[in-house]
């Protein structure tokens, strides 16, 4: 059997290793790929430093690691009849089982069993990788292939702008990482009128800038409040898009948000937090719980954005690596003085 080269975690433990396993061999409604280009999510920085959620989530060991990417078809499943060789995809990552109550009412990106690329099957942190038919999402020629290795990412920005009215409104978006930056960029695109945001790391300050925000505070030296209330007239911001799980911009968010607005929250509290539910009651505002990409209307969404030309993401991607270099982009993650880090096999 041909080998190829994987970043493994083969133990419960901070980590990874580069190995030499089999190339895998596609069943009948799947694709196997060649990575041309994989990129580091939070989640894998959680898996490789294995902390506490890494700890409860990951059953299975060893396991190739990485779900976000842009591979090219090498070999078809025997069912496989909308796809070809040759083709460039970028994936789904959650593979939704099809038959559960979310699945058959139009919520498959919340399905009861959900498995995800590199936490519950081997991932794409390898020269080659198998990807469910269905997860394979054929991507237009004029797309660069480095933006199609971070269209997953992407759409979790796309989802989190667009789930409710955006255009001709005030938003403050808390965390600055990738998504963060890359939900900058789609808030303009999609006529927000003000933007600011908040970030603590002076490189993704400086990012958030080059992408587009009107105004960058960073909450240990600026009055983010006072701030905010000058720059909309006392009124509060119309739209709150969460990013970094703070607790302290979580609450900041709640106090800056006008009577009546959206908060839309896709960062991931370490740990358990306090919040005045009263702020939220009195003020009618709508909290919102944003999980992965509508499947698969927000892929159409971020092809379209793509191949448009309107949304470049070339300063979100800071870094490149080859894949064996995989630890000097945990290292970047984990130091936040970066956008997204690609690797190479």
């Amino acid at each position: 059997m041909p080998k190829m080269k994987a970043v493994i975690k083969t133990k419960p433990e901070p980590g990874a290793e580069i190995l030499e396993v089999e190339v895998p061999t596609p069943g009948p409604d799947a694709v196997l790929v060649k990575v041309q280009a994989t990129s580091i999510c939070g989640t894998d920085l959680h898996i490789y430093q294995w902390n506490d959620w890494a700890k409860k989530r990951i059953k299975n060991m060893p396991q190739i690691m990485g779900h976000e990417l842009c591979g090219q078809i090498v070999e078809l499943g025997s069912n496989v009849k909308n796809l070809n060789v040759g083709d460039i995809i970028s994936a789904e990552t959650h593979i939704a089982c099809g038959y559960c109550f979310q699945c058959r009412t139009g919520l498959a990106h919340i399905c009861q069993n959900c498995r995800i690329f590199g936490v519950d099957i081997d991932g794409v942190f390898a020269e080659y990788a198998l990807v469910p038919s269905a997860n394979a999402w054929l991507v237009a020629e004029k797309i660069p292939k480095d933006f199609v290795s971070v269209m997953e990412p992407l759409g979790n920005a796309i989802h989190t702008v667009l789930a409710g009215e955006i255009a001709g409104n005030n938003v403050l978006i808390t965390g600055c990482g990738p998504i963060g930056v890359m939900s900058i960029a789609v808030s303009r695109l999609c006529g927000a009128t003000k933007i600011i945001a908040t970030e603590v790391n002076d490189y993704r300050i400086h990012l958030a800038k080059k992408m587009g925000a009107d105004i960058v505070l960073n909450p240990q030296k600026n009055d983010v409040l006072e701030t905010v209330f000058n720059e909309t007239n006392g009124l509060g911001v119309d739209i709150v898009l969460e990013m970094s799980g703070s607790p302290s911009a979580i609450n900041d968010g709640l106090k800056a948000i006008r009577a009546g607005g959206r908060f839309s929250m896709l960062g991931i509290p370490d740990h358990p937090l306090k919040i005045d539910l009263t702020n939220i009651i009195f003020k009618y505002i709508t909290m919102q719980g944003i999980n992965g990409r509508l499947i698969y209307s927000t892929w159409y969404k971020a092809s379209r954005f793509l191949a448009s030309g309107r949304l470049d993401l070339e300063p979100v991607i800071t870094h490149r690596f080859r894949l064996e270099e995989f630890e000097k982009g945990m290292e970047l993650m984990a130091s936040g003085s970066c956008g997204k880090v690609l690797l190479y096999p």
